[in-house]
């Protein structure tokens, strides 16, 4: 299909990448439910791995088959769907060329209980590229004392799936002994986070919904002398797509915990009317009855269609 003039406008904000990275970017801005707006809804499904199956899976039995959230991203128009090797292997082939691939290239587990969070590499560029998908996802942790070694590894892989034309995806999440739990979600906190991912060279950056807490005195000061509005969460979201470059860098928010459906749709209201450009949404959707769980994927893009 032809480029629409908002996905025109959002890949010259890319011009130093290269031709198959740009056409891989098209690819997720160009499908689904929500091809040519400039939004996106993504099913990422690495939950499995991150909190365990039955934690991930107990509530809706169907989705520990991997082949069960291929077809729901399918069949509810997103973008894109994500998940470790593992997952993308058990249906790369089955589902070959029906929804756009992102491979989540680093995961931890539950099991362990450390002050400094750090994700092992489970996965590679070179899987990605075998799989036909159009990016790798990569997760950071910002407050973490294993952050240098996690910014590290990632300058590497994203150096890599550049230059073999891939996207590339950051999941930055605040995490560790530097920050309080109220801190991770924190609006100064996730503006920094984001800010970080950009300047490491994420295409798509994935940040929690922030609240109005603000962990960093030295932040407070700043946000309460320029009277920086971040009391809703549309005033939040829009504080923090502006902090990378001035907003030109796709900033997608996590769904989090299941919740209730009133409230997942009023956060992505909210979100939406925030400039958010759009959501990456797992637990809200695959813990629910497929009927129910299509039917909510259908709401929130009909949400991000309708926004200015």
């Amino acid at each position: 299909m032809a480029l629409t003039t908002r996905v025109e406008q959002i890949l010259s904000w890319y011009a130093s990448e290269n031709p198959g990275t740009l056409t891989n970017l098209v690819r997720l801005l160009n499908h689904g439910a929500l091809a040519g707006t400039g939004r996106m809804v993504i099913l990422p499904v690495d939950q499995g791995f991150e909190h365990g199956p039955v934690r991930s899976f107990a509530p809706n039995p169907e989705a520990y088959d991997a082949d069960y959230h291929f077809r729901l991203a399918i069949e509810a128009g997103c973008n894109a769907y994500a998940a470790p090797l593992g997952s993308l292997e058990a249906g790369a082939a089955k589902f070959a060329g029906q929804v756009p691939l992102i491979l989540k290239l680093n995961n931890s587990d539950t099991l362990a209980k450390v002050e400094q969070p750090v994700s092992a590499v489970t996965g590679s560029v070179e899987d990605a590229l075998r799989l036909g998908c159009v990016g790798v996802g990569y997760t950071i942790y910002p407050g973490s004392g294993a952050r240098n070694r996690m910014y590290e590894d990632l300058r590497e892989i994203a150096l890599e799936a550049k230059r073999k034309g891939l996207v590339v995806i950051v999941w930055s999440y605040p995490r560790g002994a530097g920050l309080s739990k109220q801190g991770e979600t924190a609006i100064d906190v996730c503006a920094y986070a984001a800010t970080i991912a950009a300047q490491l060279g994420a295409h798509v950056i994935k940040v929690k919904p922030p609240t109005a807490h603000i962990e960093q005195e030295e932040a407070r000061k700043m946000y309460e002398k320029y009277s920086i509005p971040i009391q809703t969460l549309a005033e939040r979201t829009r504080h923090v797509v502006q902090t990378t470059f001035g907003g030109k860098r796709v900033v997608i928010f996590s769904g989090g915990e299941s919740k209730a459906t009133d409230a997942v749709l009023e956060e992505v209201r909210e979100m939406a009317a925030g400039g958010s450009f759009g959501s990456i949404m797992g637990r809200n959707a695959f813990q629910r009855p497929r009927a129910e769980a299509l039917q909510l994927l259908a709401d929130v893009i009909q949400i991000y269609r309708s926004a200015r």
